[in-house]
């Protein structure tokens, strides 16, 4: 089996950690990212060219959500972070967890990923969410939402995030949206501060085609996962759907009702 390895190298705890794991796969192929490479004097590779039968990432959410971005290997999350929601181990189940995954003794559990278009550019695919906002503080902007072709929300608001089930736990959950269970095939549109409390989160179908249009265009920005952005002039319209690509993670059979007590209850109690 090859692995390669994706290191967020700014957490402290993230290198010995990353260390550690790459004592417990001893024996086997494994590649680094560039930036990481250096510290364990050996060359790296960029994320895209990784061909790996598993993606192992040390970090948070972040590590994880950028090497799906660049690469579509399944995902084998270890927590160096804080919260860690998409990470499967901590570092107190790191051993168990990797003799594990060498046994083969693991499922992987697949997730919509979402496609974001403005004005006929594709940016990244989005795991957790894509979000359209203002480009300048404390303006509104005129937004009007529509899902396969029939408009579901006219509102002024700072802006309207587009959700995945996993990014139902993310951003969107901060502004009113329900969580959605991984298992289903849906997608969640919610407005930022909207200037009437009328203006709700809305559910759909994840065969749904979203399209966005800004009232009186003025300038927006695009941000996929935090981790690309596109300015825009305001006069383009941003088109959501599901992706076609399946995002991957290496699962040892804890529920997304667990996780949600474990992560995000136990975080806010």
């Amino acid at each position: 089996m090859r692995f390669g390895m994706s290191v967020n190298m700014d957490i402290p705890d993230a290198p010995r950690m990353a260390k550690r794991t790459l004592e417990l796969l001893e024996g086997h192929e494994v590649l680094l990212e560039k930036g990481m490479a250096s510290r364990f004097r050996t060359d790296g590779l960029l994320l895209e060219d990784m061909d790996v039968d598993i993606m192992v990432t040390v970090g948070g959410d972040g590590t994880i959500l950028r090497a799906l971005q660049h690469n579509k290997a399944p995902i084998f999350g270890i927590n160096a972070g804080d919260l860690g929601f998409l990470t499967v181990v901590s570092e107190e189940e790191l051993e168990e967890g990797v003799e594990n995954l060498l046994r083969g003794q693991y499922d992987l559990e697949e997730r919509i990923k979402l496609q974001t278009t403005v004005g006929g550019t594709r940016m990244l695919d989005a795991m957790n969410e894509a979000v359209l906002h203002t480009a300048h503080v404390a303006k509104i902007r005129h937004f009007q939402v529509f899902v396969d072709g029939e408009m579901a929300m006219n509102v002024r608001a700072d802006g309207i995030v587009v959700a995945t089930p996993t990014g139902s736990t993310c951003y969107a959950m901060s502004l009113g949206a329900p969580l959605v269970d991984p298992r289903v095939e849906a997608l969640v549109i919610a407005p930022m501060a909207p200037f009437k409390f009328s203006a709700r989160p809305v559910v759909v179908p994840a065969s749904s085609r979203i399209s966005v249009q800004i009232v009186r265009p003025k300038e927006c920005v695009v941000v996929v996962d935090g981790q690309q952005e596109m300015l825009m002039a305001g006069n383009e319209t941003v088109e959501f759907k599901a992706s076609p690509d399946r995002a991957r993670f290496v699962s040892f059979g804890k529920s997304f009702y667990g996780r949600t007590r474990e992560k995000l209850m136990g975080t806010l109690c």
